[in-house]
């Protein structure tokens, strides 16, 4: 299991535990993790689940797919570090992975 923070918009941390395989997005729902609202489910169809990845995971974590930065196109607020939640997979090198939440979701 790999331990992630999520930082929401106001501040406040929240660390939960992720299963290996499943996707932070899926981490977050499990945990009720505010402000990630995944309305399709994690389909890579909406931005619902936009989080910014914490500058010094930014190289473990990756570049978005082309796919997924057509998606973040209708996210509000993208910044260089921006992701959906749903195209990341949880594993032991993502253990103290730290996302932080917009302060609202498309």
């Amino acid at each position: 299991m790999a331990k992630i923070t999520f930082i929401d918009s106001q501040g406040t941390a929240r660390t939960v535990e992720g299963e290996a395989g499943s996707t932070v997005m899926e981490t977050a729902i499990k945990n009720g993790v505010p402000e990630i609202e995944a309305e399709c489910g994690g389909a890579c169809a909406c931005s619902t689940c936009h989080v910014y990845i914490d500058e010094q995971w930014r190289a473990q974590v990756g570049d978005p797919s082309p796919m997924e930065e057509d998606m973040l196109d209708f996210a509000f607020e993208v910044k260089e570090n921006s992701r959906l939640s749903c195209q990341i997979k949880v594993s032991d090198e993502l253990d103290g992975l730290v996302v932080t939440t917009p302060s609202r979701q498309a």
